[in-house]
């Protein structure tokens, strides 16, 4: 029951197939992710607040090709750092630390139970496709459903070319980013899937934080 449950899930999917850095959807189309540092703009003066708004008005500008913004929220779990203070705690022998860290970590707990603690991650979506995304609408879960790979490893005619033309207009974002002084890193295949995995699991699955391992300066 539970595979026939899974195969009916996988008919409303839109990806299908992940490979070399790039999102295969089904309807033919590719996508480039990129992971992208966010800014403080409320503690930037005025006039550095204008250079930040021309700066990205001009990177926009400069695009010949539709580029999609999205920005996730999710609750982050404290299960963790609570656990590794309860270690501490445990070892402590100063009994007056002790107390100090019970209240510290009851403190803690009741404070994420009335005041949730939101983690913010940017991600910029560079498409390549025969018609412009921004026809297909949709956010980032509508337009990149969850991936499940080929397993007979089929190439599509043409596909090579297309990913080298992606990566080419993926280059051009990540530039025009840098230059709004945004640090962007084009995500991999396994961040990728731990991206979507974590997207389309949000009651199941702690989120965990993408560690960018290349493109590091």
């Amino acid at each position: 029951m539970p595979k026939a449950q899974n195969i009916a899930t996988q008919q409303f999917v839109d990806i299908e197939e992940i490979r070399d850095g790039a999102v295969i959807l089904k309807n033919g189309g590719l996508r480039r992710i990129l992971m992208v540092s966010g800014v403080n703009f409320e503690l930037k003066s005025e006039e550095e607040q204008n250079i930040i708004i021309y700066s990205f008005q001009n990177f926009l500008n400069t695009l010949d090709f539709s580029i999609q913004l999205v920005v996730h929220s999710r609750k982050t779990n404290i299960n963790d750092y609570l656990e590794k203070l309860n270690v501490r705690l445990e070892q402590e022998e100063n009994e007056l630390l002790k107390n100090q860290m019970s209240e510290y970590m009851e403190f803690i707990r009741a404070f994420v139970e009335t005041n949730p603690i939101m983690a913010k991650t940017f991600f910029a979506v560079v498409p390549y496709e025969s018609i412009d995304i921004s026809k297909a609408g949709g956010d980032l879960l509508a337009t990149l459903k969850f991936w499940e790979k080929k397993k007979n490893g089929e190439k599509d005619d043409g596909l090579e070319q297309k990913i080298t033309q992606l990566n080419q207009r993926t280059d051009i974002a990540i530039n025009g980013l840098n230059q709004v002084g945004l640090r962007a890193v084009a995500l991999n295949d396994e961040e990728l899937i731990e991206l979507f995995y974590n997207l389309y699991n949000p009651e199941t699955v702690e989120k965990k934080e993408l560690k960018i391992a290349h493109g590091e300066n």
